[in-house]
Protein backbone atom coordinates (compact mmCIF):
# COMPACT_ATOMS: atom_id res chain seq x y z
CA UNK A 1 0.00 0.00 0.00
CA UNK A 2 2.05 3.48 -1.12
CA UNK A 3 1.34 6.17 1.13
CA UNK A 4 -1.22 9.48 0.47
CA UNK A 5 0.22 12.22 -1.50
CA UNK A 6 0.49 15.20 1.08
CA UNK A 7 -1.28 17.98 1.62
CA UNK A 8 0.34 21.33 -0.56
CA UNK A 9 -0.31 25.11 1.08
CA UNK A 10 -0.11 27.92 -1.58
CA UNK A 11 1.38 30.43 -0.19
CA UNK A 12 0.53 33.66 -1.62
CA UNK A 13 3.26 35.09 -4.44
CA UNK A 14 4.47 38.10 -2.65
CA UNK A 15 4.69 36.00 0.48
CA UNK A 16 6.95 33.18 -1.14
CA UNK A 17 9.48 35.62 -2.84
CA UNK A 18 10.11 37.42 0.57
CA UNK A 19 10.59 33.79 2.24
CA UNK A 20 12.97 33.38 -0.43
CA UNK A 21 14.53 36.42 0.40
CA UNK A 22 15.16 35.92 3.85
CA UNK A 23 16.17 32.27 3.95
CA UNK A 24 18.13 32.71 1.17
CA UNK A 25 19.96 35.49 2.75
CA UNK A 26 20.81 33.57 5.86
CA UNK A 27 22.10 30.98 4.08
CA UNK A 28 24.39 33.06 2.01
CA UNK A 29 25.69 34.34 5.46
CA UNK A 30 26.05 31.23 6.62
CA UNK A 31 27.84 29.64 4.07
CA UNK A 32 29.78 32.62 3.24
CA UNK A 33 30.70 33.63 6.69
CA UNK A 34 31.62 30.38 7.71
CA UNK A 35 33.84 29.67 4.27
CA UNK A 36 35.76 32.40 5.50
CA UNK A 37 36.38 30.90 8.98
CA UNK A 38 37.75 27.98 8.29
CA UNK A 39 39.39 29.22 5.10
CA UNK A 40 41.29 31.67 7.22
CA UNK A 41 42.15 29.06 9.92
CA UNK A 42 43.60 26.69 7.10
CA UNK A 43 45.13 29.39 4.88
CA UNK A 44 47.10 31.05 7.92
CA UNK A 45 49.84 29.03 9.80
CA UNK A 46 49.51 31.30 12.85
CA UNK A 47 46.48 30.20 13.64
CA UNK A 48 47.06 26.34 13.91
CA UNK A 49 46.54 25.89 17.40
CA UNK A 50 44.18 23.69 19.66
CA UNK A 51 41.32 25.82 20.28
CA UNK A 52 41.26 27.50 16.49
CA UNK A 53 41.19 23.79 15.27
CA UNK A 54 38.15 23.27 17.64
CA UNK A 55 36.62 26.15 15.92
CA UNK A 56 37.19 25.45 12.51
CA UNK A 57 35.76 21.97 12.92
CA UNK A 58 32.84 24.00 14.46
CA UNK A 59 32.81 26.54 11.33
CA UNK A 60 33.18 22.88 8.83
CA UNK A 61 29.64 21.80 10.57
CA UNK A 62 27.63 25.18 10.16
CA UNK A 63 29.35 25.25 6.74
CA UNK A 64 28.09 21.87 5.33
CA UNK A 65 24.31 22.93 7.80
CA UNK A 66 23.92 25.65 5.37
CA UNK A 67 24.83 23.56 1.89
CA UNK A 68 23.33 20.58 2.77
CA UNK A 69 20.64 20.78 5.16
CA UNK A 70 19.30 24.44 4.71
CA UNK A 71 18.64 24.77 0.92
CA UNK A 72 17.19 22.04 0.50
CA UNK A 73 14.99 22.76 4.00
CA UNK A 74 14.35 26.35 2.53
CA UNK A 75 12.51 24.90 -0.36
CA UNK A 76 10.48 21.98 1.52
CA UNK A 77 9.01 24.46 3.75
CA UNK A 78 8.00 27.26 1.34
CA UNK A 79 7.14 24.90 -1.22
CA UNK A 80 5.61 22.57 1.75
CA UNK A 81 6.71 19.59 -0.32
CA UNK A 82 9.68 17.77 -0.80
CA UNK A 83 11.09 17.47 -4.47
CA UNK A 84 14.60 15.44 -3.71
CA UNK A 85 13.20 11.97 -3.16
CA UNK A 86 13.12 9.46 -0.25
CA UNK A 87 16.51 8.82 -0.10
CA UNK A 88 17.61 11.79 -0.31
CA UNK A 89 15.03 13.20 2.67
CA UNK A 90 16.65 10.49 4.96
CA UNK A 91 19.77 12.00 3.93
CA UNK A 92 19.13 15.11 4.78
CA UNK A 93 17.20 14.81 7.94
CA UNK A 94 20.73 12.25 9.04
CA UNK A 95 22.99 14.97 8.39
CA UNK A 96 20.48 17.76 10.53
CA UNK A 97 20.91 15.22 13.37
CA UNK A 98 24.76 15.15 12.43
CA UNK A 99 25.79 18.51 11.87
CA UNK A 100 23.58 19.39 15.28
CA UNK A 101 25.15 16.66 17.41
CA UNK A 102 28.71 17.44 15.74
CA UNK A 103 28.24 21.53 16.60
CA UNK A 104 27.51 20.80 20.24
CA UNK A 105 30.63 18.63 20.68
CA UNK A 106 32.92 20.99 19.40
CA UNK A 107 31.65 23.19 21.98
CA UNK A 108 31.67 21.01 24.47
CA UNK A 109 35.14 20.56 23.77
CA UNK A 110 35.95 24.40 23.06
CA UNK A 111 34.60 24.76 26.90
CA UNK A 112 37.04 22.12 28.29
CA UNK A 113 39.46 23.74 25.84
CA UNK A 114 38.97 27.29 27.92
CA UNK A 115 38.99 25.24 31.13
CA UNK A 116 42.69 24.09 31.23
CA UNK A 117 43.24 27.73 29.24
CA UNK A 118 42.12 29.41 32.18
CA UNK A 119 42.24 26.98 35.41
CA UNK A 120 45.32 24.98 34.54
CA UNK A 121 47.54 27.06 32.22
CA UNK A 122 50.83 25.08 33.62
CA UNK A 123 49.13 21.76 32.28
CA UNK A 124 47.80 23.54 29.50
CA UNK A 125 49.90 22.53 26.35
CA UNK A 126 50.09 18.77 27.83
CA UNK A 127 46.80 17.92 28.31
CA UNK A 128 45.39 20.29 24.90
CA UNK A 129 47.87 19.65 22.28
CA UNK A 130 47.14 19.45 18.59
CA UNK A 131 47.29 15.36 18.51
CA UNK A 132 44.69 15.50 21.60
CA UNK A 133 42.49 18.01 19.59
CA UNK A 134 42.62 16.25 16.34
CA UNK A 135 41.51 13.24 17.95
CA UNK A 136 38.48 14.71 19.82
CA UNK A 137 37.75 16.37 16.27
CA UNK A 138 36.96 12.65 14.54
CA UNK A 139 35.67 11.46 18.11
CA UNK A 140 32.82 14.59 17.45
CA UNK A 141 32.86 13.57 13.95
CA UNK A 142 32.72 9.67 14.24
CA UNK A 143 30.24 9.72 17.05
CA UNK A 144 27.88 12.42 15.52
CA UNK A 145 27.30 10.40 12.12
CA UNK A 146 26.96 7.71 13.87
CA UNK A 147 23.74 8.80 15.73
CA UNK A 148 22.73 11.04 12.75
CA UNK A 149 22.68 8.51 10.27
CA UNK A 150 22.10 5.48 12.63
CA UNK A 151 19.26 7.15 14.15
CA UNK A 152 17.09 7.43 10.70
CA UNK A 153 18.40 4.64 8.43
CA UNK A 154 18.09 2.33 11.31
CA UNK A 155 14.45 3.41 11.68
CA UNK A 156 15.47 3.53 15.65
CA UNK A 157 13.27 6.91 15.61
CA UNK A 158 10.12 5.49 14.94
CA UNK A 159 10.68 2.83 17.12
CA UNK A 160 7.49 1.41 18.85
CA UNK A 161 5.08 3.66 16.70
CA UNK A 162 5.55 2.30 13.40
CA UNK A 163 1.82 1.93 12.65
CA UNK A 164 1.14 5.60 13.63
CA UNK A 165 4.22 6.56 11.50
CA UNK A 166 2.95 5.18 8.55
CA UNK A 167 -0.84 5.74 8.97
CA UNK A 168 -0.90 9.40 10.27
CA UNK A 169 2.74 11.00 9.07
CA UNK A 170 4.01 8.99 6.13
CA UNK A 171 3.38 10.83 2.75
CA UNK A 172 4.31 11.10 -0.85
CA UNK A 173 6.30 14.65 -1.25
CA UNK A 174 6.82 14.69 2.26
CA UNK A 175 9.94 14.72 4.45
CA UNK A 176 9.57 15.30 8.20
CA UNK A 177 11.70 14.43 11.23
CA UNK A 178 9.69 12.11 13.50
CA UNK A 179 10.17 10.88 17.09
CA UNK A 180 8.38 8.63 19.19
CA UNK A 181 8.08 9.66 22.89
CA UNK A 182 11.66 7.41 23.50
CA UNK A 183 14.01 8.40 20.47
CA UNK A 184 12.85 11.99 21.24
CA UNK A 185 14.16 12.14 24.79
CA UNK A 186 16.97 9.93 24.64
CA UNK A 187 18.53 11.79 21.64
CA UNK A 188 17.57 14.99 22.52
CA UNK A 189 19.10 14.43 26.04
CA UNK A 190 22.44 12.89 24.76
CA UNK A 191 23.15 15.73 21.34
CA UNK A 192 21.63 18.56 23.69
CA UNK A 193 20.24 18.89 27.19
CA UNK A 194 23.52 16.85 28.84
CA UNK A 195 26.28 18.36 26.98
CA UNK A 196 24.66 21.59 27.72
CA UNK A 197 24.67 21.19 31.21
CA UNK A 198 28.10 19.77 31.37
CA UNK A 199 29.39 23.51 29.65
CA UNK A 200 27.30 25.83 31.85
CA UNK A 201 29.14 23.19 34.93
CA UNK A 202 32.50 23.94 32.92
CA UNK A 203 31.94 27.65 31.99
CA UNK A 204 30.56 28.89 35.45
CA UNK A 205 34.03 26.73 37.26
CA UNK A 206 35.81 28.60 34.85
CA UNK A 207 34.45 32.01 35.81
CA UNK A 208 34.87 31.34 39.80
CA UNK A 209 38.50 30.09 39.72
CA UNK A 210 38.87 33.51 37.28
CA UNK A 211 37.06 35.15 39.64
CA UNK A 212 39.47 34.12 42.66
CA UNK A 213 42.64 34.09 40.92
CA UNK A 214 42.07 37.65 40.13
CA UNK A 215 41.14 38.74 43.94
CA UNK A 216 44.28 36.72 44.41
CA UNK A 217 46.96 38.89 42.28
CA UNK A 218 45.20 41.89 43.27
CA UNK A 219 45.52 41.45 46.80
CA UNK A 220 49.08 40.62 45.88
CA UNK A 221 49.39 44.20 44.48
CA UNK A 222 50.89 42.97 40.42
CA UNK A 223 47.40 43.39 38.81
CA UNK A 224 49.02 44.72 35.98
CA UNK A 225 51.91 42.58 34.62
CA UNK A 226 49.31 39.40 35.16
CA UNK A 227 45.68 41.33 33.27
CA UNK A 228 48.28 41.93 30.49
CA UNK A 229 49.41 38.28 30.17
CA UNK A 230 46.13 37.10 30.78
CA UNK A 231 43.86 39.27 28.44
CA UNK A 232 44.10 37.13 25.16
CA UNK A 233 42.87 34.10 27.39
CA UNK A 234 40.58 36.05 28.96
CA UNK A 235 39.09 37.33 25.93
CA UNK A 236 38.55 34.24 24.08
CA UNK A 237 37.09 32.60 26.88
CA UNK A 238 34.42 35.59 27.26
CA UNK A 239 34.08 34.92 23.23
CA UNK A 240 33.77 31.65 22.96
CA UNK A 241 31.49 31.41 26.50
CA UNK A 242 29.18 33.89 24.02
CA UNK A 243 28.99 31.08 21.20
CA UNK A 244 28.21 28.12 23.45
CA UNK A 245 25.64 30.74 24.79
CA UNK A 246 24.37 31.59 21.67
CA UNK A 247 24.05 28.20 20.08
CA UNK A 248 21.94 27.04 23.35
CA UNK A 249 19.47 30.19 23.43
CA UNK A 250 18.91 29.58 19.39
CA UNK A 251 18.59 25.91 20.08
CA UNK A 252 16.79 25.16 23.51
CA UNK A 253 12.81 25.78 22.43
CA UNK A 254 13.65 23.35 19.72
CA UNK A 255 14.42 20.71 21.95
CA UNK A 256 12.40 21.79 24.42
CA UNK A 257 9.02 21.11 22.05
CA UNK A 258 11.15 18.05 20.88
CA UNK A 259 11.05 16.48 23.78
CA UNK A 260 7.37 17.66 25.13
CA UNK A 261 5.77 16.84 21.52
CA UNK A 262 5.15 13.02 21.60
CA UNK A 263 3.40 13.53 25.21
CA UNK A 264 1.00 15.66 23.62
CA UNK A 265 0.14 13.30 20.97
CA UNK A 266 2.14 15.54 18.31
CA UNK A 267 -0.40 18.65 19.29
CA UNK A 268 2.82 21.25 18.20
CA UNK A 269 1.75 22.77 14.77
CA UNK A 270 4.22 21.20 12.28
CA UNK A 271 4.86 24.66 11.01
CA UNK A 272 5.72 26.17 14.48
CA UNK A 273 8.66 22.78 14.73
CA UNK A 274 10.12 23.95 11.85
CA UNK A 275 10.27 27.88 12.70
CA UNK A 276 11.89 26.57 15.52
CA UNK A 277 14.24 24.39 13.82
CA UNK A 278 15.18 27.65 11.48
CA UNK A 279 16.17 29.42 14.97
CA UNK A 280 18.33 27.21 15.42
CA UNK A 281 20.00 27.34 12.03
CA UNK A 282 20.15 30.71 12.75
CA UNK A 283 22.76 30.26 14.73
CA UNK A 284 25.02 28.96 12.22
CA UNK A 285 25.04 32.25 10.51
CA UNK A 286 25.25 33.97 13.51
CA UNK A 287 28.38 32.41 14.49
CA UNK A 288 30.81 34.57 12.15
CA UNK A 289 29.59 37.59 13.08
CA UNK A 290 30.50 36.83 16.70
CA UNK A 291 34.35 36.15 15.44
CA UNK A 292 34.39 39.45 13.60
CA UNK A 293 33.19 41.53 16.39
CA UNK A 294 35.43 39.90 19.45
CA UNK A 295 38.02 38.28 17.32
CA UNK A 296 41.12 39.99 16.35
CA UNK A 297 42.33 37.95 13.91
CA UNK A 298 39.48 37.11 12.49
CA UNK A 299 38.89 40.37 11.03
CA UNK A 300 43.03 40.84 10.10
CA UNK A 301 42.62 37.59 8.05
CA UNK A 302 39.62 38.81 6.31
CA UNK A 303 41.74 42.04 5.61
CA UNK A 304 44.73 40.01 4.25
CA UNK A 305 42.62 37.53 2.28
CA UNK A 306 40.74 40.59 0.43
CA UNK A 307 43.83 42.07 -0.15
CA UNK A 308 45.69 39.63 -1.64
CA UNK A 309 42.56 38.68 -3.57
CA UNK A 310 42.78 42.36 -4.54
CA UNK A 311 46.39 41.95 -6.11
CA UNK A 312 45.82 39.15 -7.78
CA UNK A 313 43.32 40.83 -9.80
CA UNK A 314 44.89 44.12 -9.86
CA UNK A 315 48.20 41.85 -11.61
CA UNK A 316 45.74 40.01 -13.88
CA UNK A 317 44.86 43.75 -15.25
CA UNK A 318 47.98 45.23 -14.53
CA UNK A 319 48.68 45.69 -18.30
CA UNK A 320 45.96 48.34 -18.63
CA UNK A 321 44.81 49.85 -15.11
CA UNK A 322 47.49 50.89 -12.93
CA UNK A 323 47.56 48.90 -9.37
CA UNK A 324 47.11 51.50 -5.83
CA UNK A 325 46.02 50.46 -2.15
CA UNK A 326 46.88 53.83 -0.82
Amino acid sequence: MEPERCLKSNYPIPLRVTLYIIFGVIIILTVCGNLLVTFSVAYFKQLHTPTNYLIFSLAVSDLLLGIIVMFPGMIRFIETCWYFGDFFCKVSISSDITLCSASILNLLFISVDRYYAVCQPLLYRSKISVNVVLILILLCWSFSVLVGFGIIFLKLNILGVEEFYYNHVACEGGCVVFMSGVSSTVSSVINFYLPGIIMLCVYLKIYLVARRQFRSIQNAGCVNSVKTSNTSQTKATKTLAIVIGGFLCFWSPFFVCNIINPFVSYSIPPTFIVTLVWLGFLNSAVNPIIYAFFYSWFRKAFKLLTLQRLWELCLVHSSSVGCHFF
